[in-house]
């Protein structure tokens, strides 16, 4: 038996008995709050900004608009990271972690100047989620489409 064949065998056990145990019902409830409390929040802002006699579309816009520039300001302190690890997939609420992952690439490159640094790596995380998204609502569009001709 060679060294490849033992690890083979036995690295399988020795990993799993190294391995961090998951703490899925803990990261579920974390993830379910978290996003639960930015989409409040997001509410929240709707009705600040309808109460200020705002119309629905405009209140959803600049709600929508608010989320973005906090968590944006909060990418920028350092705070939405923090607030990611305990929160998981919680974050990743669409617009938030939208925003966080535009923002915090443009952070972790702007050393290396404004086109070889910030320009080029801003969406370097939200690049496909664009490049997919759009993809996918055509594909969506076109099959629409052709069920409604008939």
């Amino acid at each position: 038996m060679n060294a490849k064949d033992i690890d083979k065998r036995f690295y399988p056990k020795y990993a799993a008995h190294r391995a961090e145990k998951s703490k899925m019902l803990q990261n579920i409830v974390n993830a379910f709050l978290v996003g639960g409390t930015i989409c409040t929040l997001g509410q929240l802002f709707f009705e600040i900004y309808h109460r200020l006699d705002a119309d629905v579309d405009t209140s959803r816009t600049l709600a929508s608009i608010t989320i973005v520039l906090v968590t944006a300001l909060l990418t920028g302190f350092g705070i939405f990271d923090d607030i990611a690890k305990h929160a998981g997939a919680g974050t990743l609420v669409p617009i938030s972690g939208f925003a966080n992952s535009v923002v915090a690439p443009a952070i972790d490159n702007k050393a290396e100047g404004w086109i070889t640094g910030l320009g080029t790596k801003i969406f370097i995380i939200a690049g496909p989620v664009i490049l997919y998204g759009t993809f996918a609502s055509v594909v969506c569009g076109v099959i629409y489409f052709i069920t409604t001709l008939f």
